[in-house]
């Protein structure tokens, strides 16, 4: 059965199935409603219900509280319609942002590879193109994994038939673990995407700082390969940290392109340098590093961070120490279950864009 789903305050009307979550609905209507993890862990799609009854489905009891259900608050990533229903939703309007309606492709693994001891890039080559912003991410829909895990994509979007991801191995995820070890060229895979609020403000005249840790290069990178390809020349500086220098993957490539365009400035930086490593750059993590590179003053600029929970809000810290506010900063976390229900017991410095 079909419902409709009004959205406040923009006054739009959405066909919703009565197996959809209010959060796919709009999506797939190209309208953005705020979220993050798509799984009810972390309350970023939070939204008031006005008319109509939902189901809330599997919504944390740390993401949607007790009385927040009494009030009419739900999930909107795991909430499906009962009756037609309105909600309120936080929508931002925001002049870069593109309308991308969420769509569903079918892909086949193209190539595998190695891009360190931890991380896989994975190239999919897709039955049609996909249109998105430098900055937005994909969910990936594995066979025999129950649910579609959510990965950044790394090409840019010139590159809009053959996408790109990063994968980091994590300990005991079932999807990650299948990339690593059963994965192979040829299998099939469903995507669906674009997703995020994760994009450059390009209309904006400051200068551009972008940070990145672990597999957050992935965004990063196709952020600073869609700027150079459109020649925009404001000056560009990458603060990109891992532990040991067989981690920083991709580090050739990046330095081939400051080589080639004077307004890009990478910095590489190691957190835990071995011996072996004989590191002669910066050594620190990602925000320690941009201080002492700007002296701890950024006003000027916009900033996009993307990485860890930890790195993000350490970098935030430093940003705003330096002068840089909310306004000016843009972030992507990458969490697990385990992070966001972390998140849930503090309070957050700034709201998630």
């Amino acid at each position: 059965m079909t419902y409709r789903l009004t959205i406040e305050p923009l006054g739009q009307d959405v066909a919703v199935d009565e197996q959809q979550t209010l959060l796919d609905a709009a999506l797939r209507a190209g309208i953005y409603l705020p979220h993050a993890c798509c799984h009810g862990l972390c309350g970023t799609c939070k939204v008031q219900l006005l008319e109509g009854s939902v189901d809330d489905g599997d919504a944390s009891s740390f993401a949607l509280l007790d009385f927040e259900r009494a009030e009419g608050h739900t999930l909107a990533c795991v909430a499906k319609p009962c009756s037609d229903v309105t909600i309120e939703a936080d929508v931002e309007i925001d002049p870069d942002a593109r309308v991308e309606p969420v769509a569903d492709y079918i892909g086949t693994v193209a190539e595998l590879r190695a891009l360190s001891s931890t991380a896989r890039g994975v190239v999919i080559e897709l039955d049609r193109a996909l249109t998105f912003q430098a900055g937005k991410y994909i969910n990936l829909h594995l066979p025999g994994v129950a649910l579609p895990r959510a990965f950044s994509l790394a090409n840019p979007p010139a590159q809009s038939r053959r996408i790109e991801l990063h994968v980091r191995r994590v300990e005991g995820g079932e999807a990650t673990t299948f990339i690593h070890e059963h994965l192979k060229p040829g299998d099939r895979v469903r995507v669906s995407g674009p997703y995020g609020r994760f994009f450059i403000r390009k209309s904006a005249p400051e200068n551009i700082l972008l940070f990145a840790a672990g597999t957050g290069l992935s965004s990063i990178r196709s952020m600073l390969l869609d700027l150079l390809t459109e020649g925009v020349r404001r000056q560009i500086t990458l603060f990109y940290g891992q532990r040991h220098r067989a981690e920083l993957y991709l580090h050739e490539e990046l330095q081939a392109l400051a080589e080639t365009h004077d307004h890009f400035h990478y910095v590489p930086c190691l957190s835990r340098p071995l011996p072996e490593d004989h590191w002669q750059g910066a050594v620190g993590h990602v925000h320690e590093v941009a201080a002492a590179h700007f002296g701890g003053r950024f006003a000027g600029h916009k900033a996009y961070l993307c990485g860890p929970p930890g790195m993000v809000d350490a970098c935030i810290t430093t940003l705003m120490r330096g002068r840089l506010f909310e306004r000016d900063i843009y972030t992507e976390r990458f969490i697990d279950a385990a992070d966001a229900t972390r998140q849930l017991r503090k309070s957050p410095l700034f709201k998630v864009v």
